[in-house]
């Protein structure tokens, strides 16, 4: 659409529209199936736990909490994301909802492993007997469950960091149930009680460094940070470079949630240049090249750049 000054201002739309929908909601099923997994293993991992004072188990047991609940609160986010049409009040909808549920899965997860190194230094004081057999046929049905969910999220992981966020559950609780099941056998076999709080701190130490990743990346989006794989510099420039385009500014680029980066910029083109080549040639060059399909270009006739300098923000 072009103003009575001769701007110019439009969207490229180089993606299909079914690739609209969010990269979490393209993985939704999986994510339903895998959460369902989940629950049974945790049900069996808190009754085998509590029945034996095993705190590896009961350390892995909460690690699969915060993974059914986070799956659980992806799901919903997830669900609430794709129901909300956008209004006058969310032109954006719920999109956001995924990313915050990311940010509350590693703050869980922050807490899981403080309660489970704290337990375990506690307890070396004076380790309880543990019996291996339960254990170590719970760690191997944990296991298989994990390899399951695994395979069914990794695709998902790709793409969408809500659903990463899952997957890193996931890797941390199958190398947590591998853990649990040395403590099990070196408890059978030896009947060595240090095995168990020994390998409950390094679950506890594993998952530490991963859910540091997870909130960095969740706490990005929502500062609204450029996409760590867009280049806004070679962004800026090339927009720059096209054939009659004097001056760019204002250039935004920001993630909405995973898979969907939106961006803007206002372009001063030289008089006597048509702005509709010049933002057909602009949109081109984001869709194409930097894969932003969801960016706003304003094209602005000479001598307009003053009312943008006087923006603070």
């Amino acid at each position: 659409m072009f103003g009575a000054m001769g701007a110019g201002h439009g969207h490229g739309h180089g993606i299909d529209p079914a690739a609209a929908t969010s990269a979490s909601g393209r993985h939704m099923r999986r994510l339903a199936i895998s959460l369902g997994v989940l629950v049974a293993s945790l049900v069996l991992q808190v009754v085998v736990g509590l029945t034996t004072s095993s705190l590896a188990l009961l350390s892995d047991a909460g690690h699969n909490f915060t993974d059914v609940l986070g799956m659980g609160m992806a799901l919903a986010a997830i669900a609430a994301a794709r129901a909300a049409r956008t209004n006058d009040r969310r032109t954006f909808g719920l999109y956001r909802a995924e990313v915050l549920a990311a940010l509350a899965n590693a703050v869980l997860l922050f807490g899981v492993a403080g309660w489970v190194l704290l337990e375990a230094v506690q307890r070396f004081a004076d380790p309880p007997e543990v019996p291996g057999l339960p254990v170590v046929l719970t760690a191997l049905a944990g296991l298989a469950a994990n390899l399951f969910v695994f395979a069914l999220l990794r695709k998902g992981a790709q793409e969408s960091l809500n659903i990463r966020g899952a997957y890193l559950e996931v890797i941390a609780d199958t190398l947590g149930s591998v853990g649990v099941l040395v403590a099990g056998l070196v408890t059978l076999l030896f009947g060595w009680r240090y095995a168990d709080p020994i390998v409950a701190i390094g679950i506890g130490l594993f998952i530490l460094p991963r859910t540091w990743s997870l909130g960095r990346q969740a706490v990005r989006i929502l500062v609204q940070a450029a996409p760590a794989h867009v280049d806004v510099a070679a962004v800026r420039a090339e927009l720059g470079a096209l054939d009659g385009v004097q001056d760019v500014h204002d250039v935004h680029v920001w993630t909405l949630t995973s898979g969907m980066e939106v961006g803007s910029a206002h372009l001063t083109v030289g008089a006597g240049c048509d702005p509709a080549k010049v933002l057909t040639s602009a949109q081109r060059l984001l869709t194409e090249r930097h894969q932003l399909a969801h960016f706003t270009v304003q094209v602005e006739p000479p001598g307009s750049r003053t009312g943008c300098a006087e923006l603070r923000w």
